[in-house]
């Protein structure tokens, strides 16, 4: 059996190179990895954290590109790859712009598409933007869909997809996180000034399109300056978007508690992640992350297509700052409240999500044989 994983962003390899590593250990599967190159820098960085090489790169990445730009590239040059390595099957991971245009490209040449992490949905197509419509479009055209929970394949069975079509595998960046936490320590995080047993760290990362704006990016330095002067130590790795690059590192020196860092690596970020007291993030990934780390979480977004984690504790605060301050110090002045033990939360899986999706793959490809 022939699969070819089609990989466009840094999310998309972190979350598909615990699969790449077990399809590759099964000798009836021959694995071909293809890029997009919608993210460059980030995306490789992404694959050298788990050893993974590609065989194809589609290099669509240009400055300034738009999504238009980039679906019609992949779009025109992904038939090439697939008239030289002639899949079985297409995988697709999540919902970026790549992944919904692979899984159309193959839709229209005939071939099956698997879907991994299938089936989040928020129910708003404005949110995320453009991520919600694109997991829909996959949706319509994928023959298989990995969902990572129950939630996820209710949602499918409601827009008329067959159960017998849908696995719950649970998430892979639960298998993810385990592996670069088994992994050696990285020294990416020595820089960073010491800081007592007693003092709070919040983790922050931004990057949603609709959180680029310059009054949403306001309200949110706000906040961080106010938690900063509370004296919380902050981390913010800072996503490499010129819009939202130019705004934050301004707040670079604006307090001795507030730490503006460069992108870090999954490795380095999961052990950064681990010490955090309190974690601020529009993320979904690590919105995941984070409650498997049992870690108290404030959502900078009006909805969210992982429910799961609003059941474990975890917060709705849009980019306010004043709601974001209130809820934060809600958790900071009752952290025993609001923390996990480390692993406790398996709503999404406890890393067995890989290998359910490659033993899948090969039973479902000899049944069909």
């Amino acid at each position: 059996m022939r699969i070819l994983v089609i990989i466009g962003t840094r999310p998309e390899a972190i979350k598909l190179s615990p699969v790449i590593h077990r399809l590759n250990d099964r000798s009836e599967i021959n694995t071909c990895i293809c890029l997009t190159g919608q993210h460059r820098e980030l995306l490789v960085q992404g694959l050298a954290d788990f050893h993974i090489t590609p065989h194809h790169n589609l290099d669509v990445m240009h400055d300034r590109q738009s999504l238009n730009s980039i679906s019609s590239r992949i779009l025109a040059d992904l038939p090439r790859i697939l008239d030289l390595e002639r899949p079985d099957w297409i995988l697709v991971q999540g919902d970026t712009t790549s992944a919904m245009a692979a899984a159309v490209t193959g839709f229209q040449h005939g071939i099956k598409v698997a879907h991994v992490e299938a089936g989040l949905r928020t129910g708003d197509p404005e949110q995320p933007w453009p991520e919600e419509m694109n997991r829909r479009i996959i949706g319509q055209v994928a023959n298989l869909h990995f969902a990572p929970s129950q939630t996820a394949r209710d949602n499918l069975l409601r827009e008329g997809i067959p159960a017998a079509n849908i696995v719950v595998s649970g998430n892979t960046v639960i298998d993810a996180l385990l592996l670069a936490r088994s992994m050696e320590h990285s020294q990416a995080l020595a820089n960073l000034p010491p800081r007592s047993c007693q003092q709070p760290l919040i983790v922050c990362t931004l990057h949603r399109r609709e959180n680029l704006t310059r009054s949403r990016l306001l309200q949110v330095e706000q906040a961080l300056v106010a938690l900063a002067e509370r004296g919380n130590q902050i981390v913010f790795p800072v996503h490499p978007n010129p819009a939202l690059t130019a705004t934050i590192r301004r707040l670079q020196n604006s307090h001795p508690h507030l730490h503006i860092l460069r992108p870090l690596s999954y490795v380095p970020f999961i052990q950064l992640l681990a010490q955090a007291t309190l974690v601020l993030t529009d993320s979904g990934g690590i919105q995941e992350e984070a409650a498997f780390l049992g870690k108290p979480l404030l959502v900078m977004r009006r909805c969210t297509e992982r429910p799961e984690v609003l059941n474990e504790g975890a917060m709705l605060v849009g980019t306010d700052s004043h709601a974001i301050l209130k809820a934060a110090q809600t958790i900071l002045d009752t952290p025993d409240r609001f923390g996990r033990p480390a692993g406790a939360f398996t709503d999404l899986g406890a890393g067995q999500a890989s290998h359910k999706i490659a033993e899948y793959l090969l039973s479902h490809q000899a049944a069909a044989a």
